[in-house]
């Protein structure tokens, strides 16, 4: 009934968003732009906006974005669905840092998680952007993560400065969770600046009105942020970053034995039977860059920036299936980085180009416990032990200005692709082999603005993506969906897409309007099927052709000084031509975890007078229903007739008391409501008050 209602309210008024100023986007086109003048759909998140929303994950972050769906594994483990992909098939940046690597699986993944969003300064995430500007994987979505800084440049000249702030948040839901964080900034204006900041957070297991407690969902997480902007000169700066994140015991509670099932009217999930299945991840990420620009008029390198980079990421799960079934998964990914960037003016328009390479350096061990002690399981490997990976692309995108009212954006990419496994387990010899494989590409887009007026744009564009097969398509070993063992193949090619959109938006002082209609045409997508019919054990292998396509819709309305309404909607449907299994018949399906009819609507009230704010927001999705083979067969997750529609109330508020003193409040889940998103392990919390003060130094 509630969600039948907000549907009637969505129909009668306009669908507003959420951005209501116009941002400078820096990655659909690697350099700066307004938001309203590119020619792709594209959302800016400030701080301030984490902030104001009491983000408590990234993927948390992209929640109330038109086209997103934001699936979790558990509480701990969110994958944003983004134009109907997911996991390796969106591009995850930090700075410009490609954060992908060849390890990451298929499907619904929790690497986006060990990002703090307390640490960004702003994100962007460009919507079906493809793959010339920064390579494999750009299919449903790029999101660039920006961290935090010192802002020394724009400090008085010459003089020493300190600034800093600390944070606590508490979240009443279940047994309580706490979020600290604190961070400071010092320098010398115009000079250098340096940043530092510091989170630690303890999540308590969360409950709902259905299933109440749901024990074993709580988790602990702590991150470390430095950074480091130095001006050489006033057209040079090197920037130095380090980040440490570590994630522990994050339970996999749709898995185990705490999941007692769920009952939504006709909607049945399954209960988990693993005594225990935990997952700890770290990561770190030390980048050095340096940047120059040169304003002179005949200069022929506008800006270079070359980066150099290093991470390391690790993940070990820890299954215990039964009293005598325990098992110990584990891999170390060292990634070294380097990518060059230019600009250079050219004709009446700009060319930016470069280069990037990648190399992933991958160490893998299993174990096993059957009842007399663990022993190594080279078979169960999660990935082929002392593996290489290489990632090589060059590009280049031309900007081209037709008279006053039109723009043409062209480019280009090659990407080499190479995968050595060292050790990669053979069931049919029953020994380790080594494999060594390579991939080429070449992709290409075009997109185009046409301007109506001063306060309408139109935009359209063709947009390639490319896939190379990674180590996980070719050697993974892991447990995915309820309980199922997904291996690899080596026998896999690339996947390709295609991307057709056409947009509009119209940007004006007290209102402001974007819709997108997309369509995704899906070649060879690397995918899972049982080995035989009926199967636990799925293989890696190449679908058939499919498709995917939507419409997305959002706006704001200002309609007096201190009041907005805003809101968004979106819907999408496709198709793929899957093998029921290994050489079996094939199957016309949907496509895993579409995103429902879905949408949002938001009344804010700024005090005139106080900095003082309410929001208030309703949030809903249609009933989830269709489904494909893979969504029936995860029982634990998935209920029976799909996930059940829902529609939630919340209510925020923020005041400063003082210029150094921040207050925000916020009662999610106002009536208590018992819902999930679709595809996820566990159900949202109920009922939950935060509280959050920020003291500004």
């Amino acid at each position: 009934m509630k969600f039948a209602l907000l549907l009637a309210v969505a129909q009668i008024a306009p669908l507003l968003g959420q951005d209501f100023l116009e941002p400078l986007i820096v990655t659909a086109s690697r350099s700066e732009k307004p938001n309203d003048e590119t020619p792709y759909s594209a959302t800016s998140f400030s701080s301030e906006d984490l902030s104001g929303k009491s983000v408590r994950t990234l993927p948390d972050a992209l929640a109330y974005t038109p086209g997103v769906l934001v699936q979790k594994t558990a509480y701990g483990h969110g994958s944003p669905f983004i134009r109907g992909f997911t996991g390796r098939q969106n591009l995850l940046l930090v700075d410009g840092v490609r954060f992908n690597n060849s390890t990451f699986r298929g499907g619904p993944v929790q690497y986006w998680n060990t990002v703090d969003p307390l640490s960004l300064d702003r994100f962007e995430l460009i919507r079906s952007q493809g793959s010339v500007l920064y390579g494999s994987d750009a299919v449903g979505g790029t999101l660039n993560a920006f961290t935090k800084y010192a802002d020394f440049q724009n400090q008085p000249e010459g003089e020493i400065f300190l600034h800093g702030s600390a944070y606590y948040e508490f979240r009443s839901n279940g047994r309580g969770s706490h979020i600290g964080r604190i961070e400071s900034q010092t320098g010398i204006g115009g000079k250098f600046g340096l940043h530092l900041g510091l989170s630690a957070k303890e999540f308590g297991d969360i409950e709902d009105s259905a299933i109440g407690l749901m024990s074993g969902t709580g988790y602990q997480e702590q991150s470390l942020d430095a950074r480091l902007d130095y001006a050489l000169t006033p057209q040079t700066a090197l920037t130095f970053v380090y980040q440490n994140f570590d994630q522990d015991d994050i339970s996999r509670w749709h898995s185990t034995t705490n999941n007692p099932g769920w009952m939504h009217g006709s909607h049945i999930a399954a209960p988990g039977t693993f005594i225990a299945r935990d997952i700890d991840q770290e990561r770190t990420l030390s980048y050095l860059r340096l940047s120059h620009e040169n304003d002179t008029a005949d200069a022929f390198v506008r800006r270079v920036t070359a980066t150099l980079s290093y991470q390391t990421s690790s993940e070990s799960e820890f299954q215990i299936r039964s009293a005598s079934d325990r098992r110990y998964q584990a891999y170390d990914v060292d990634t070294l980085g380097l990518d060059l960037e230019f600009e250079s003016p050219l004709a009446d328009g700009s060319l930016v180009y470069g280069l990037d390479y990648y190399r992933d350096v991958v160490d893998s061990v299993s174990a096993r416990d059957k009842g007399i002690g663990f022993v190594a399981d080279p078979a169960s490997r999660p990935l082929a032990d002392d593996s290489h990976y290489d990632l090589f692309g060059a590009y280049a995108q031309y900007i081209l200005p037709i008279g006053e009212r039109a723009e043409i954006t062209t480019g280009a990419r090659y990407t080499h692709a190479r995968a050595k496994l060292g050790k990669s387990f053979d069931s049919t010899s029953s020994t380790d082999i080594s494999v060594d494989d390579s991939w080429n590409d070449f992709s290409a887009s075009i997109r185009a603005t046409y301007r109506l007026d001063d306060e309408w744009l139109a935009y359209a564009g063709i947009s390639q993506a490319f896939r190379a097969p990674n180590l996980n398509d070719l050697s993974g070993n892991v447990t995915s969906r309820s309980g199922t063992t997904a291996l690899g193949s080596l026998d896999v090619e690339p996947e390709e897409f295609v991307t057709y959109e056409l947009g509009v938006r119209k940007t004006a002082e007290t209102h402001g309007f974007g819709a997108a209609i997309f369509y995704t045409d899906v070649s060879d997508v690397i995918t899972s099927v049982p080995i035989t019919s009926g199967s636990t054990t799925s293989v890696t292998t190449n679908g058939r052709d499919g498709y995917i396509y939507g419409i997305e819709l959002e706006g704001f309305w200002r309609f007096a000084s201190d009041w907005t309404f805003s809101g968004f909607a979106a819907w999408q449907d496709g198709h793929t031509q899957t093998p029921a299994f290994l050489g079996g018949p094939e199957n016309d399906e949907y496509s895993s975890r579409l995103l429902p009819l879905s949408g949002s609507l938001a009344l804010r009230w700024d005090d005139p007078n106080r900095p003082f704010w309410i929001e208030g927001r309703i949030q809903a999705a249609a009933e989830a229903d269709r489904l494909s083979s893979a969504d029936r067969g995860d029982t634990q997750r998935i209920p029976t007739n799909g996930t059940p529609a829902y529609a939630t109330a919340s209510l925020r508020a923020g005041y400063d008391p003082t210029e150094n003193l921040r207050l925000t409040a916020a009662l999610e889940n106002l009536l208590d409501d018992d819902y999930r998103y679709h595809g996820s392990g566990q159900n949202e919390p109920g009922l939950n008050a935060i509280f959050g003060v920020k003291v500004i130094f």
